[in-house]
């Protein structure tokens, strides 16, 4: 990267710094009630969600990463406001949406809107394609049924569908094509912000980069934030600029993508890197893997919750609880002892020295990208 690009980087990273974040959730707890039978001890709620503080800022895609059961989806779902908190606050533009009236609630929806990750089970097959579509437009507009109509057929091109696919109903479409008709949805509304919710784990390895390269063009079409919640790695890599990781309904780790992949801080970030696949064999060597499952959410462990797991536990770890402390500039980690591990060089990955070329592709690339967001009102 040149000097005057590496500049203009850097002018845009700290813009993005200072600017007030588009969506913000303060302390926000989620504890479930488990149902217990008429003469069984009362079951402990189930904690999907422990104080989580997070915010996305305007045109950036946030990363929700972790293992099954980790609360990626109620986090999500929470800031959306699809589900009310137990604790914490949800504030969109300032606003705090647990005070909002019905109707500016409403006014607020249109504009976060969630692509689901089965596109076969969200879609309602009894609907025409362009009943589907068309519902978000006739629920926040007041179109004319023409105009709906051509609003759905300039979405379904958009998405890289045919107009005449509006007459069809989602059976008729493969799991490719059903998850485009979901983001069409989520479009239709004209958000400023979309929630994929896992939306390329359902579909087959040659659909997910088309799907993931679908939604890099919209964010940059459209100027929109995205915040994505995923296991694969690789996606997440490609198209996510900060990257949170999740355990046990906590934040444990939060960087800028790069950072994150290049110097994982959290030893249990280093266990996901860790069990990302090395393609080359001669870079592959034994690595250490998480013993054990995760422990119950109904029932975490005291102190650090990963404590259970981590090879670097200590007795502090298993009595006090780790806050999140402030490495670098956007990077944060809860880990007591994150200064030793990373010293001792845990957790480093061994991947492929790019070519002068492809980083040089790479970086205009990175580039291009900077410069459009900033260009987006």
């Amino acid at each position: 990267m040149s000097p005057s690009e590496r500049e203009i980087v850097e002018r845009i990273t700290l813009e993005r710094t200072a600017q007030k974040p588009i969506l913000e959730g303060v302390g926000l707890s989620k504890h479930f009630g488990v149902e217990s039978g008429l003469f069984q001890r009362k079951k402990p709620p189930v904690q999907a969600v422990n104080n989580v503080s997070l915010s996305v800022r305007k045109g950036e895609t946030l990363a929700l990463v972790g293992e099954s059961g980790s609360g990626k989806s109620t986090l999500g779902r929470l800031l959306l406001n699809l589900l009310k908190p137990t604790a914490g606050d949800v504030i969109y533009e300032g606003r705090n949406l647990a005070n909002l009236p019905a109707e500016k609630l409403r006014q607020v929806r249109r504009d976060l809107q969630i692509i689901f990750q089965d596109p076969f089970a969200s879609l309602n097959p009894r609907m025409t394609v362009e009943s589907i579509i068309g519902e978000p437009i006739w629920l926040h507009s007041e179109a004319s049924r023409s105009d709906r109509q051509a609003k759905v057929a300039e979405l379904l091109r958009t998405v890289g569908l045919a107009p005449e696919h509006g007459g069809r109903h989602p059976h008729e479409f493969s799991g490719g094509q059903r998850q485009r008709i979901g983001i069409a949805r989520a479009l239709a509304s004209e958000p400023r912000l979309i929630l994929g919710d896992e939306p390329v784990s359902a579909l087959d390895v040659s659909v997910q980069a088309q799907v993931v390269n679908l939604l890099e063009d919209l964010k940059h079409q459209f100027g929109l934030t995205l915040v994505i919640v995923a296991h694969g790695l690789a996606v997440i890599r490609h198209m996510s600029d900060r990257v949170a990781v999740m355990y046990l309904g906590e934040i444990v780790e939060l960087a800028p993508v790069n950072a994150l992949f290049e110097t994982p801080l959290h030893p249990y970030t280093q266990a996901l890197m860790a069990a990302v696949p090395v393609s080359h064999p001669d870079l592959r060597r034994p690595r250490p893997v998480l013993g054990g499952d995760m422990p119950s959410p109904s029932r975490p462990p005291s102190g650090c919750r990963f404590h259970t797991r981590c090879p670097h536990a200590r007795a502090l770890c298993k009595e006090v609880a780790p806050v999140m402390e402030s490495v670098a500039a956007e990077r944060q980690v809860a880990c007591h002892f994150w200064r030793e591990i990373a010293n001792a060089g845990a957790g480093t990955l061994i991947l492929p020295t790019p070519s002068a070329a492809y980083s040089q592709r790479l970086s205009l690339f990175k580039t291009h990208q900077s410069l459009s967001t900033e260009s987006q009102p």
